[in-house]
């Protein structure tokens, strides 16, 4: 049998939440903002925190925190929203902080355990080791189900006439 030499390698951008470090895959990223105004949106879902006018493109916000259900905390200087492609649609996820763009070889990756994620195993793709350091790799296809990409179209078209209005 023959072994392969050549690492696949994966370039993500690391986050910070809750004091614990996240990653996606940089395909994914279009652009890091410092924090903006949010829109907020009436009746949207719980963490959603409205949208954002972005040249002239209205793109919802998500909060992680809110998301994962994590304590909430207020934005500061370091909070960032990372503009990630999401099935067809744009979303802005607010973070802690970004922290760097890295390298990760899928030697430094291990699979998620099984079971440690609940019902939401498609949203980790694995966790990255670094050294002394976790990352926990996100696969941004299943940040949000089916039903909640729908909302957040419907919420997107809401701010889209909001803005046409103004």
């Amino acid at each position: 049998m023959e072994q392969e030499h050549t690492e696949k390698e994966i370039q993500v951008v690391a986050f910070v939440l809750n004091n614990e470090e996240f990653a996606c895959d940089i395909n994914n990223v279009r652009e890091v903002l410092k924090m903006v105004k949010v829109t907020p949106l009436p009746q949207s879902l719980k963490f959603v925190e409205g949208v954002i006018n972005l040249r002239g493109e209205v793109i919802p916000v998500v909060d992680l925190r809110k998301r994962f259900n994590l304590p909430e905390v207020d934005y500061s200087e370091r909070s960032r929203i990372i503009i990630v492609e999401v099935g067809p649609s744009q979303v802005g996820l607010i973070v802690d902080e970004v922290s760097e763009v890295l390298r990760l070889s899928s030697s430094q990756i291990q699979a998620s355990p099984s079971g440690i994620t609940g019902g939401d195993n498609e949203l980790i793709v694995g966790v990255g080791k670094i050294e002394q350091r976790l990352l926990i790799i996100l696969n941004l296809e299943y940040i949000l189900s089916t039903e909640e990409q729908l909302a957040l179209e419907d919420i997107t078209e809401a701010g889209r006439q909001a803005v046409a209005e103004k």
